[in-house]
């Protein structure tokens, strides 16, 4: 037999047939221990896991690495259970559940060996880390600690007119002063008065008192960002930012931090937090004595218990709100009855956002106007119940009746403002730029701000200055930011959508995590099939893109963007709108087909500056007029030969302006105006910026590296204005400034190391206004100030006293006029600088 089946072919067969079978016997055999070393492995583990879930829960660390793990034992656990009810009928499948419970044994085994170890290694890096944050902290204590004062965050809680509200206002205060209570929301309709409330609480004497100076006042939003929320509280304390590796990071420091200030109570206001962000309120609860938190929302949230209910006001406290905001007193041009009073705050039905815009657009206003708008008041209560788009609508009654200015219609600069995020400042000098090349406005903004001025009378919106370092007749606005109620921003969203996609004059994109619009095709897609659908959807959309007759486009992203842009054809846009999160960001590849294009405005709403890239495609705009950019770092220049106006906002200018291999001159050689504020970076200016003849307006301001400016800037034979206020780091002015035949305007206000002007400056002839406040180590003036004596016109000197002493040493010029300045700075809107 042996013989047969050791011989030929079929005995090869037979003989591996046969080993096969010796080894799945083997297998069999083997299978009883290996059951019982799973048992035994996952009896050993169990406990381990359990606890490691525990300190997972109570460090809140992420979750995926346990979550595996866990699957991982339930697994093991099931095959286990499984393969013990097997009894001998089931001997066959033996060697194949052997080796699944062998090779799930060595698995777990192998996890435990070398994937925790290294688990725990990364884990002991990040508590290292932690620590060291921790000293530095504590290293600054007690620097930061005395230095704690009310101020704002995202959203300065500037103490607000608060009308009609006094019980609502007791009923809070009485709730934040109570013992027990860590949550408080604050609750009502939009437009209800929330965030007005919140922002009044933070100034009431007795919260002021319990709290002192830990009250922060933060504004969410509907797209909120948790680590920027919490590297702008780091910000507020004076302490050094660091970079989160997750919200679940950022949250573990912010504990940290809390509990080092928290020695006294502490307040954290979470202002208009949306439906979707209850998550986000949860994660900001840390177990500290005496730490509260005040959110005001369209929506109760009853998870954090009882809520403050915002209701309507009753008739007559919106009748003194109303009659408050209509400026009604002797010296209104035309006084309304009392019956005409009462029947347009009943159409306003108690709300105070409504009462006050209605009453701002009818303040001065004659009777026919007040007329006017109690019957659309009325017809719309016939129409509409009482909900958010009822309001919209009473709302939009006091748009209606915005009048011409400068042959464009208020309303239009008004639906302008629907281009921004909601929640955050818009800068007047951007609305000056768009304004002057959108609607044909005066170079200088004054046009813009009369109509600015007009929507402010008229409660639309909010003007806030920051810092005035000019007298209002120099037209310097780069310290103005416009703020808009989310309600209004939403109404100016709404007129713009009234038309369909192709007809519309402005084309809003908001792009949130994976949220995009039908008609966007991305070029990323992904597969055969997807690309296939993303090619014939492009086809198809490309004929209608060439109709979109938009002449604004404002695009919004999140931090979570990809630059995957759509393939559109805005060729007929003239002003691009660019808000970014990301702190990678590319121009869009449909830029440079973007021939009408005059004005760019590119924000960085993160907290660190943006890298941008792909700076190069407007080389080709050749309409392109006015570029502003915020907290983004410039890339190298380009030929830009038509550009008038360059912006550059808290941004990294070396690559740019030392890096290049361009020089300024040969990139914009038709540069009438440049603003460069708040670039921490700049050393100074680029090589060949004296070459820029045609350049008239020179702003570098809050520039604190700027030590010098350039020896041949008398070059700029046309320059107009030259404004260097608080560069505390410049320290001389060249001679040559005497050769600026056409200055009319100085300012180096603030440039505390600044010691002597230069000896000739009294050739600037055309001089008509110098400021000198804060220039603290001028201790002299240069002789030659005297021929400003001779001067045909007027020169006004703005100065502190102690400048304004030294003017003692000189002969009586009567053309010399000195001003003492009493600047006055709003430090709660003061933008933060972040490397």
């Amino acid at each position: 037999m042996a013989d047969l089946f050791s011989g030929g072919a079929v005995g090869a067969v037979m003989g591996e047939l046969l080993k096969g079978a010796i080894a799945t016997i083997n297998k069999g055999r083997d299978f009883g221990p290996t059951l019982e070393s799973n048992i035994e492995t996952l009896n050993s583990l169990a406990p381990q896991v359990e606890e490691m879930k525990r300190y997972n829960k109570m460090l809140d660390r992420p979750i995926e690495e346990i979550a595996r793990l866990e699957s991982q034992m339930q697994a093991g656990e099931e095959l286990v259970r499984k393969c013990s009810k097997f009894g001998r009928w089931r001997m066959l499948s033996f060697p194949y559940y052997q080796s699944k419970l062998k090779s799930n044994d060595a698995n777990l085994k192998r996890h435990f060996s070398v994937n925790v170890p290294a688990e725990n290694k990364r884990d002991l890096m990040e508590v290292v880390a932690s620590v060291r944050q921790i000293l530095e902290i504590l290293s600054k204590k007690e620097d930061f600690r005395h230095s704690f004062h009310l101020r704002g965050l995202s959203g300065a809680p500037q103490e607000p007119e608060c009308v009609g509200m006094d019980v609502p206002l007791s009923k809070l205060r009485i709730d934040l002063l109570k013992d027990g209570v860590s949550v408080l929301v604050l609750t009502g309709l939009g437009g209800s008065g929330k965030s007005t409330l919140a922002k009044k609480i933070c100034w009431d004497p007795q919260v002021k008192g319990k709290f002192e100076g830990n009250i922060f006042f933060v504004t969410v939003s509907k797209t909120p960002n948790l680590k920027y929320i919490v590297e702008t509280l780091f910000e507020h304390c004076g302490c050094p930012v660091p970079k989160f590796q997750s919200d679940e990071d950022a949250i573990n420091r912010l504990g940290v931090l809390l509990r080092l200030v928290g020695k006294n109570p502490i307040l954290l206001v979470l202002d208009d937090v949306w439906p979707s962000s209850e998550a986000l309120v949860e994660k900001f609860k840390i177990d500290i004595p005496d730490y509260k938190i005040l959110v005001t929302s369209r929506v109760s949230f009853p998870r954090f218990g009882t809520p403050c209910q915002l209701d309507k006001l009753d008739h007559d406290h919106a009748v003194a709100l109303f009659c408050h905001f209509a400026q009604l007193n002797g010296k209104s041009s035309y006084m309304p009855d009392e019956k005409l009073v009462d029947e347009i705050v009943r159409g306003c039905k108690g709300s105070p956002l409504a009462l006050k815009v209605t009453a701002g657009s009818l303040c001065q206003q004659p009777y026919e106007v007040w007329q006017n708008m109690k019957d659309r008041l009325q017809s719309q209560s016939i129409l509409l119940e009482s909900s958010s788009s009822d309001l919209l609508f009473r709302l939009q009654q006091s748009l209606d009746i915005l009048e011409d200015k400068f042959k464009i219609n208020e309303k239009v600069c008004f639906m302008d403002l629907g281009l921004f995020p909601e929640d955050q400042r818009i800068p007047v000098a951007a609305l000056i730029d768009m304004w002057a090349e959108l609607h044909n406005l005066d170079e200088n903004g004054r046009n813009a701000m009369t109509i600015i001025h007009d929507l402010t009378i008229r409660n639309l919106i909010n003007v806030i200055v920051t810092r005035k370092v000019a007298k209002d007749a120099d037209m310097y606005y780069n310290n103005h930011f416009v703020m808009l109620h989310d309600l209004l921003r939403e109404l100016s969203i709404c007129q713009s959508k009234e038309k369909p996609f192709e007809q519309r004059e402005r084309l809003i994109i908001d792009l949130n995590g994976d949220n995009r619009p039908e008609w966007w095709i991305g070029q990323d897609e992904q597969g055969v099939i997807g690309r296939m659908s993303s090619f014939f959807l492009r086809m198809l959309y490309r004929q209608k893109q060439l109709r979109v007759a938009a002449r604004i486009l404002s695009i919004s992203t999140d931090e979570t963007f990809t630059s995957d842009w759509c393939d559109m054809l805005p060729d007929e846009a003239e002003v691009l709108v660019l808000n970014l999160n990301s702190s990678q960001y590319s121009l869009p590849e449909f830029t440079e087909k973007m021939s009408k294009l005059r004005v760019l405005l590119v924000t960085n709403y993160g907290f660190h500056r943006s890298e941008l890239n792909k700076f190069e495609l407007l080389g080709s705009l050749f309409n392109l007029k006015r570029i502003r950019l915020e907290k983004v770092s410039v890339p190298s220049l380009c030929i830009l030969k038509n550009l008038q106006k360059l912006s550059l906002h808290m941004c990294n200018t070396r690559q740019a302006f030392e890096n290049c291999s361009i020089q300024i001159s040969d990139a914009m050689p038709n540069l009438v105006e440049m603003s460069i504020d708040y670039c921490n970076d700049l050393v100074k200016l680029p090589d060949g910026m004296s070459n820029i003849t045609p350049l008239k307006k020179l702003s570098i301001t809050n520039c604190h590296r700027l030590s010098t400016l350039p020896q041949d800037i008398a070059k700029l034979e046309n320059l107009e204005v030259l404004r260097l206020c608080s560069c505390s780091g410049l320290v001389e002015m060249p001679d040559s400034v005497k050769g600026l035949y056409k200055l009319s305007c100085l300012d180096i206000s603030d440039c505390v190391s600044l010691s002597r002007l230069p000896d000739d400056i009294g050739e600037l002839k055309k001089l008509e206004k110098l400021y000198l406040k804060g220039c603290s180590k001028l201790s002299e003036f240069p002789y030659s100030v005297v021929n400003f004596g001779n001067l045909e016109h007027e020169i006004y000197v703005i100065c502190d006293e102690e400048i304004a002493a030294l003017w003692e040493n000189f002969p009586t010029m009567p053309k010399l006029k000195i001003e003492i300045s009493t600047m006055e700075i709003n430090l709660n809107w003061l933008p933060g600088v972040h490397s």
